[in-house]
């Protein structure tokens, strides 16, 4: 049986502008009582060297990640790639309404972000007008097309169209980019074979008039 979130303790992050974390932890931890915590990271880039340090620390004090949760992708790509259960928190703006796909537009307005939670499973297929931000996986089989940037926050191993209505400055982004085949405006290229580099999300992009795939940018995920 799983236990709620809120039934573990918490050690939250000091905000980027008022005080380094590395000073802050270890009196964070004092009077915590050992077993599983929650990370909160708020707003800090961190990386897999960081969060092999602060595993390290918590276990000298008999405590265990339970949850990484931050508002920034690559540090949840980071701490995803280790192994950890991880939350991403989503800064929404009233400017870009998230929809999932139970959900229409009431003023018949093109939605500038569409938002779905869930895997993709094969002979599923997900599209949107604008953006399309994915929370889970599409598996092999399952088609994720947008007329503007395909995000899928998880493993891509389907096929992906970014751009579908031509536009070729589109981009596709995934923790994993493995898909059978990729497509931006009318470029057509297959996925990559070899393993991904861990802790790093990718990106594919059109490059010389052909799809290339490189790690991420840091603002690759980064709409709200």
């Amino acid at each position: 049986m799983y236990q709620e979130a809120n039934e573990f303790q918490t050690i939250t992050f000091p905000s980027p502008l008022k005080e380094d974390w590395r000073a802050l932890l270890p009196r964070k931890l004092v009077g915590l009582h050992p077993g599983p915590v929650i990370v909160n990271c708020l707003d800090w880039f961190l990386n897999c060297k960081d969060f092999q340090k602060i595993k390290s620390l918590l276990a000298k004090n008999g405590l265990q990640i339970k949850i990484i949760q931050s508002s920034i992708p690559t540090t949840i790509v980071s701490a995803s790639s280790l192994g950890h259960q991880t939350l991403l928190t989503l800064k929404t703006n009233k400017k870009q309404p998230l929809m999932n796909e139970n959900k229409t537009n009431q003023q018949n307005e093109i939605p500038e972000i569409l938002f779905y939670k869930g895997t993709l499973r094969s002979g599923e297929h997900l599209e949107a007008e604008g953006d399309l931000l994915l929370l889970g996986d599409v598996n092999p089989g399952a088609k994720i097309a947008a007329g503007g940037d395909v995000l899928v926050w998880g493993r891509l191993r389907g096929i992906a169209h970014a751009g579908k209505d031509g536009n070729v400055k589109s981009k596709i982004v995934a923790l994993q980019l493995r898909p059978l085949q990729l497509r931006i405006g009318n470029k057509v290229a297959r996925g990559p074979e070899e393993v991904p580099e861990p802790g790093l999300a990718e990106e594919a992009i059109v490059e010389s008039d052909r799809i290339v795939i490189k790690p991420a940018r840091t603002n690759s995920f980064q709409f709200f």
